[in-house]
């Protein structure tokens, strides 16, 4: 029992960085965020303006933009001030919010996926009632739904992190993750409750994955007799499979970074921690714009304009 202590802050002791390579790594990460910031309001921007796309598929791309920009503004600002402070803390609650906004941010990113899936799933395959099944009024409901419902799976997740004793400050990560709060609780027999929920969580979302899987079977079906529809499916489907494949990726060696992990030099771990904050957030605007072709021209017309200005 004397072991254990109310944590009133943390120490990121992931961020063990030499000062001779700490510039180089802040400017790194301020070109890294920058442009990350770039082309997602770039992408959000485009699509506001554009009348032409407030169609349900570029507003939930619009979405997905947007909870780009929620996940990595709740990393990038504190990793950017404890490359250039001595000492690496945060506070108890600065570290529930930041656990609860990378949580919210994978698990809406996961939710949106799913709003796509659904979407493009009744473009091609019940093409007929698209425009009634996917009115603006639906739409801003399954927006409101996956957002929502997001938040408040990993809210509760905080919560019950939230009552646990723990016997110490020290975060070996870049930032605060929920599961590794948890691991630092004195009684094992606590975390059960958090355990169970964290279960859940997974269980939630790996059917959110067989979901996507159910919808692009029938996408697919619907598309091999019609050279239309695999048309279709190569403009708008295509995109949305890269931004899934890109999202599992990063998170299939985020999970094998904790469970794993320990071994691997500190550099390596801290690359794999952050590049679920990096990768997805740059790629997804990027492999829109390239290849849906609205946004595409949209994005030409705007560069001609300001070269013949």
């Amino acid at each position: 029992m004397d072991n254990v202590s109310l944590a009133t802050s943390f120490v990121l002791s992931g961020v063990n960085i030499t000062v001779n390579y700490r510039v180089a790594l802040f400017s790194l990460t301020v070109i890294s965020y920058g442009f990350v910031v770039l082309v997602n309001v770039a992408l959000i921007v485009i699509i506001i303006l554009d009348k032409n796309m407030h169609e349900p598929m570029y507003i939930l791309l619009c979405t997905f933009c947007m909870n780009g920009l929620y996940g990595t503004t709740g990393l990038y600002p504190k990793i950017l001030w404890d490359l250039l402070s001595p000492v690496h803390v945060i506070s108890y609650s600065g570290c529930l919010v930041q656990a609860l906004v990378m949580s919210s941010f994978v698990c809406s990113d996961m939710s949106i996926l799913v709003a796509m899936a659904y979407d493009r799933y009744v473009a091609i395959c019940r093409p007929l009632v698209y425009h009634s099944v996917m009115s603006k009024q639906r739409l801003l409901l399954l927006v409101c739904f996956s957002l929502l419902t997001s938040f408040c799976i990993s809210a509760m997740n905080i919560i019950l992190t939230s009552r646990l004793k723990l016997c110490s400050p020290y975060i070996d990560r870049l930032y605060c993750m929920n599961w590794i709060i948890v691991k630092l609780a004195c009684f094992p027999a606590d975390t059960i409750v958090n355990s169970i929920v964290a279960y859940i969580t997974i269980i939630i979302y790996v059917c959110h994955g067989f979901f996507i899987v159910w919808s692009y079977m029938y996408v697919i079906k619907t598309c091999v007799n019609s050279l239309e529809n695999r048309a279709k499916f190569m403009q708008t489907c295509v995109p949305h499979l890269t931004s899934l494949l890109i999202f599992l990726v990063t998170i299939l060696f985020d999970v094998l970074n904790l469970r794993f992990g320990s071994n691997l030099p500190p550099t390596i771990q801290n690359v794999i921690a952050i590049e679920l904050l990096i990768i997805p957030p740059i790629m997804n605007p990027l492999v829109y714009g390239f290849k849906l072709t609205i946004i595409r021209n949209r994005i030409l017309r705007g560069i001609t304009c300001k070269i013949k200005r």
